[in-house]
């Protein structure tokens, strides 16, 4: 399966889990209810995946992405008034510590859930 299908199968999940729930909860009731609705979409999708970061070949601690599908794209959630350019940092950093290509930076507001797609 391309990138291009698995990233189309994923906003099609996060706008149904966002027309279901509608704003206002924590990052992790989307979490939860995103990685469900990507499984029944029929992805391999993974919460909470640890990713070792290394500084000049020394493992200087882990972080945890929310959810990494087929192992391609990178989902950092956000339930936040507005993205800044914080979060794009956040989520650029987690692609060039794990190598991973493709990543999205998914806010769950109101009216509507926003997708900004990032390549490493």
């Amino acid at each position: 399966m391309g990138i291009d299908d698995i990233t189309y199968r994923i906003n099609g999940a996060i706008y149904e889990v966002n027309r279901v729930l509608g704003h206002g909860f924590l990052e992790k009731v989307y979490e939860k209810a995103l990685l469900h609705e990507l499984r029944e979409c029929g992805l391999k999708a993974e919460s909470q995946v640890p990713i070792p970061v290394s500084y000049k070949g020394f493992s200087v601690g882990d972080y945890f992405a929310d959810i990494v599908v087929e192992g391609k794209v990178l989902l950092e959630l956000k339930s936040v008034k507005v993205l800044d350019k914080s979060h794009e940092a956040q989520l650029l950093n987690y692609l060039k510590a794990t190598n991973i290509p493709i990543g999205l930076l998914i806010n769950f507001t109101f009216p509507k859930a926003v997708i900004k797609r990032f390549v490493s």
